[in-house]
């Protein structure tokens, strides 16, 4: 399926002849009986991985099954933030690298993906918390990555409308990312399932994964709902879903499931220029292109596969809100929803091949995964395609938990739901 090239005369051309020529962005395909590569999971990172396989390794017939519909899932549930602000050098190095590639993914698809970066600011409330955040942005300036540290005065000038008076928990300071913002998320899904399909990967929507074929320790295809598909290699890329998809085909994973919800409010006039989180609690906010502030927090706190979430939650993000900007309480929450989280054992993800020869695992993204969209892609492909870590993935190894290499970001230990 070839592609239509959009841009400003595509616009203009189709508003004078009433929007009647565009065409499907991408062709929603009939299973065939054989693929080189199937990829189960038609989220972000499940269609990034298809497009970076078929752009850089291919010729591959490749096919990507989703049991719902393209966009549906964690991709088009979260809080739309990206950066790369991290400390550990396992972690450093690939978000950086996912940075870079939402810099120019918008040229690269041909799709307007919304790639706002108006900055990421962190707030820190004590000495202590300071000094953390001078060394996580030290840290980050020694891979090459931007970060400044800013006082209490520097942090009023850029967002005025917080409590800096009465507040609980001051204000010190802000670690600050510039190159950080928000993307579009459901324009990710959009954008890569688009470009996946130009290079003739085939997207299945509605066809859901029952369980695999297996020959000893080789899987060699999948049992979907819509009949059987072999294929030489299998990748997972079902986030929250993981450990169900694992379990079909005998594997047990370090993975657990938990609830992470997400909040909007009415559409008010601009208000909040960039992303804020909050150092004295979990709460981070941000203003969609419609007006509305885009807010989240904790998990739920218990294992679940529901993608709701409960009461508590939604009143302990509410009062970090209102805790870090008061005025927030004028405005009337609009909807709020809730995402499956696989949260891994050390709050960092999985790259790596299975035990099971022709099998290979995406999963454990915790709350990193839309941000993680598109090196996810290029290094899930680059395993699938070389059967071999790529370079800025080599940390995520699936046996990292035997050997003692965990990349603990945060310092939690082995409890998920902490991380």
């Amino acid at each position: 399926m070839s592609r239509a090239h959009y841009s400003i005369f595509s616009v203009l051309r189709e508003a004078l002849r009433g929007h009647t020529g565009w065409g499907p962005a991408w062709r929603d395909a009939d299973p065939e009986a054989r693929y080189d590569v199937v990829i189960v999971g038609g989220g972000g990172h499940g269609l990034a991985t298809a497009y970076y396989l078929a752009k850089s390794y291919g010729p591959l017939r490749i096919a990507v099954i989703e049991k719902g519909w393209i966009g549906g899932g964690n991709v088009g549930r979260n809080t739309t933030i990206v950066r790369s602000n991290y400390l550990l050098p396992g972690n450093i190095p690939f978000y950086e690298l996912s940075m870079k590639l939402w810099e120019g993914l918008e040229q690269e698809l041909n799709y307007n993906a919304m790639v706002s970066q108006r900055g990421v600011l962190n707030l820190y409330h004590s000495d202590g918390q300071r000094d953390a955040f001078a060394r996580r942005g030290n840290a980050m300036r020694l891979h090459g990555v931007d970060a400044e540290l800013l006082d209490r005065a520097a942090v009023r000038r850029m967002v005025p409308f917080l409590d800096f008076e009465n507040a609980r928990f001051p204000i010190h300071g802000g670690l600050l990312q510039r190159r950080g913002g928000t993307v579009r998320h459901d324009a990710v899904a959009w954008g890569y399932a688009r470009a996946a399909s130009s290079l003739g990967v085939d997207i299945i929507q509605n066809c859901e994964v029952q369980g695999f074929r297996r020959i000893g320790d080789r899987v060699v295809g999948v049992e979907t709902s819509r009949g059987f598909i072999g294929a030489d290699k299998i990748g997972l890329a079902v986030a929250g879903s993981s450990s169900r998809v694992a379990a079909m085909v005998g594997l047990r994973l370090p993975i657990e499931s938990h609830v992470l919800q997400a909040f909007v409010t009415e559409a008010i006039k601009p208000f909040v220029d960039g992303v804020v989180t909050f150092g004295a609690g979990h709460f981070y906010v941000s203003q969609s292109d419609k007006g509305g502030l885009v807010f989240g927090g904790d998990l739920d706190g218990y294992n679940s596969y529901a993608q709701r979430g409960n009461l508590p939650v939604v009143e302990d993000v509410c009062e970090g809100a209102m805790a870090l900007m008061p005025r927030i309480g004028r405005v009337r929450l609009l909807r709020h929803w809730g995402g499956i989280m696989d949260m891994s054992m050390d709050g960092s993800p999985i790259i790596d091949r299975t035990p099971l020869s022709g099998l290979y695992l995406n999963a454990g993204w915790c709350y990193g995964g839309f941000k993680a969209t598109p090196a996810s892609g290029v290094t899930f492909a680059h395993l699938i395609a070389r059967d071999e870590p790529h370079p800025v993935a080599r940390a995520y190894r699936l046996n990292r938990f035997s050997t003692g290499h965990a990349v603990d970001e945060k310092g939690m230990g082995p409890h998920p739901n902490l991380h």
